[in-house]
């Protein structure tokens, strides 16, 4: 654990001190968002703020690379490999759409090009386990494209969620963490090897966010665009692929409530990935592209609902919070009683989430 902190801290300096040369650089080079009506932004702000999660990324793979505690990890180097050069593809496929603005399609090939990657240095999905329907072994051709699929559903969900100054970070940070917390313990009941290389990426990743969200926070001074976003997304996805699809334990260590995995993340990223199905089912609904950009996500309608940038944040960045915990009290503690206190704490968000802004505006008239 000592040595996986380690890597956390080195992974939030290195973020942290190359994001003001990034930023000047951005700006030298004309790489700024322009305000749109898409945006909610009213300033040019930097774009390359990707460059410095990879930046952070790649620095502290090296710290771990140095560490004898995870040297383990490093015994099969292609996966660790494969994890950088998957992260490396989708990087620059974001950073191309953020600088020339690229089609869907040609989005999308970058993005399965990544995952593609990992399935070729054997980084696949293979166990498929699903909470009280079973336990299946995927063939090889299946089990490449779950992991493909995969990859693209999560970058697509971090990218779309990214509509906040520190919204995409915070939430990433949260989840990669409360997963790292999760898979440390199948470590401890030896549900995951030693060499399993998910919890690095998954500390790593906490470690990125943290040190590039103080920049990133309202108001923002430099965005992570999409080379960051969907840079994260497969940060998550090789993660939770690397612990979750990779495991063949039937309950790992908690047959109460059949925990599985790859089932994990669905629930600590409930935040994006409902903002995702949402998306997918207005924009079908409307006959409009998937990839047609709108103003309704989730965080727009609490902005419409009367709360600011900050609280808007603030109110999702609690919701992955509460399912994160909702994930980690009964691993940790192998008993339910977590659960109430958990339900009472996220009806009493639902309920601020819903009335704040009213009493705000009845105590302004009074």
């Amino acid at each position: 654990m000592r040595d996986y902190l380690i890597v956390m801290a080195v992974s939030v300096a290195a973020t942290a001190a190359s994001v003001p040369p990034l930023r000047s650089l951005s700006r030298r080079v004309g790489a700024m968002a322009e305000p749109s009506d898409r945006s909610v932004h009213a300033e040019p702000t930097p774009l390359l703020g990707g460059a410095a999660l990879f930046v952070g990324l790649v620095v502290g793979i090296a710290t771990a690379a140095l560490l004898p505690g995870l040297r383990p990890v490093f015994e099969a180097p292609s996966n660790v490999l494969g994890v950088l050069l998957a992260a490396a593809v989708m990087f620059v496929t974001g950073l191309v759409d953020d600088l020339r603005d690229v089609s869907p399609p040609a989005k999308l090939a970058g993005m399965v090009l990544s995952g593609s990657v990992l399935t070729l240095v054997g980084l696949t999905v293979i166990y498929l386990r699903i909470p009280f329907l079973g336990f299946t072994v995927l063939p090889p051709d299946l089990s490449a494209l779950v992991s493909v699929l995969w990859v693209v559903g999560l970058a697509n969900a971090v990218n779309l969620i990214d509509g906040l100054d520190g919204l995409a970070a915070g939430i990433v940070a949260i989840a990669s963490f409360a997963f790292f917390l999760y898979g440390w313990q199948l470590f401890q009941v030896g549900v995951v090897d030693v060499t399993n290389v998910g919890l690095l990426i998954a500390i790593v990743t906490a470690g990125v966010c943290l040190g590039f969200l103080p920049f990133n926070f309202n108001p923002a001074s430099i965005f992570m665009g999409d080379s960051g976003a969907l840079l994260l997304g497969l940060l998550l996805a090789s993660s939770t692929i690397a612990v979750g699809g990779q495991s063949d334990d039937p309950f790992s260590g908690q047959s109460w409530f059949f925990f599985a995995p790859l089932v994990i993340p669905l629930v600590i990223l409930g935040v994006p990935l409902l903002d995702t199905a949402f998306a997918v089912i207005r924009r079908a609904s409307r006959r409009s592209g998937v990839a047609t950009a709108d103003k309704a996500h989730l965080h727009h309608r609490l902005m419409d609902l009367g709360h600011g940038h900050r609280r808007a944040v603030a109110i999702l960045w609690a919701w992955t919070a509460l399912l994160s915990a909702f994930v980690l009290v009964p691993v940790y503690t192998d008993r339910g009683n977590g659960i109430v206190p958990i339900g009472l704490l996220a009806l009493g968000l639902l309920l601020f989430t819903a009335f704040a802004p009213r009493l705000g505006e009845m105590r302004a008239r009074s």
